[in-house]
């Protein structure tokens, strides 16, 4: 699965690789999580667009949110038949640029995050597709979630889910939905190449959404972690509905 990125790049290399028309300004972000704002890029009238989307998606048909599944990632080999993804896989599917991955190893009874990224350096552009939730009042919503697919041989010593990442020979025919086949689209829908991406782990302060510095993606030793291991746990207390501290960060 994928429950926490990074954007790192500077936003006009994410500019030309990916190729949308806005020219947005945006800076890193070290600790993206589910329902925050997050960028996609999509096609409309023909021309690829930059647009902000909330992590977390919410099929047309849903009638209450508050009630509903927070839909973070989209499995691959049901994304045809779910009734929350069938239609968007067909129509609505968009690219989430990245730099990298967090992942979670279960290491002597506790929770290591990983932190995954190309192994050459390169961006990452994650397949996801998007709904338009319409609310009672009219009120308008784009969310969207990440494809995801069986590990393979190497990163399934990290978790079992990956995000699919589309290579950008591909992005065209992946953002091409211009009608109901998903034919060419299907192969695209697999687990990264054995060696394409790498990893190390990281501090255990990603846990916490409200840490958001470059200090997460470095590398930690064997004896820090240990460190880590034994550090009493901070209790959190809770914040009221609406307070800076809800997580819900914004990507600008």
């Amino acid at each position: 699965m994928c429950g926490r990125f990074v954007i790192t790049s500077a936003p006009a290399a994410l500019r030309q690789l990916f190729g949308y028309i806005e020219q947005p300004n945006f800076p890193s972000r070290y600790n993206v999580a589910p329902t925050q704002p997050i960028p996609v890029v999509l096609v409309e009238n023909g021309a690829r667009h930059f647009r902000l989307m909330r992590w977390g998606l919410l099929p047309s048909w849903v009638k209450d949110p508050k009630g509903f599944t927070l839909l973070i990632n989209a499995r691959s080999e049901t994304v045809l038949e779910k009734p929350a993804f069938k239609r968007a896989i067909r129509r609505r599917r968009g690219l989430i640029p990245a730099d990298g991955y967090y992942e979670w190893k279960a290491v002597d009874g506790r929770k290591q995050p990983f932190f995954i990224h190309r192994a050459d350096g390169e961006p990452l552009g994650f397949a996801a597709v998007f709904e338009t939730w319409v609310g009672p009042n009219g009120e308008e919503l784009d969310t969207v979630a990440i494809v995801t697919a069986a590990a393979g041989e190497d990163l399934a010593a990290l978790h079992d889910r990956v995000p699919v990442t589309i290579s950008p020979r591909d992005f065209e025919r992946w953002l091409d939905s211009r009608g109901d086949e998903v034919d060419a689209i299907l192969p695209l829908m697999t687990a990264p190449r054995i060696g394409e991406l790498a990893w190390h782990p990281v501090s255990t302060r990603v846990n916490r959404v409200a840490n958001d510095d470059d200090q997460l993606v470095l590398p930690i030793s064997a004896e820090e972690m240990e460190v880590e291991a034994v550090k009493p746990k901070k209790v959190v207390r809770k914040t009221a509905v609406g307070s800076a501290d809800d997580g819900q960060g914004s990507l600008f």
